[in-house]
């Protein structure tokens, strides 16, 4: 079984890191903003081609826009926080304590 526990536990790894990331692309997203990119720049185009649909996600079911201002990237970094700091480790230690 010990095949099964490092499997599990290298994806939670791996989630990990790509949740990482997306927050950095998440917080990328909100700078970009502020000021007026170029839209036809392929790292703008790709940062909203990756964020938008999560953000258009969670503008639809919370309504996470007052006054002017879209909430909507700190509700998904609060979700990726929660999911960071108690889904994955709580993963990986069902996956270490039961399956071995």
């Amino acid at each position: 079984m010990f095949i099964w526990t490092n499997f599990v536990v290298t994806v939670a790894q791996i989630l990990e890191s790509v949740l990482a990331l997306y927050t950095w692309v998440v917080i990328a997203s909100a700078v970009l903003t502020w000021v007026e990119p170029n839209p036809y720049n392929p790292i703008v185009r790709f940062i909203y081609s990756v964020t938008e649909p999560v953000f258009d996600w969670v503008r639809r079911h919370i309504p996470v826009f007052f006054g002017g201002i879209d909430f909507s990237p700190m509700i998904v970094i609060f979700a990726i926080i929660f999911i960071r700091q108690y889904f994955i480790p709580t993963i990986t230690r069902l996956a270490i304590s039961g399956l071995s």
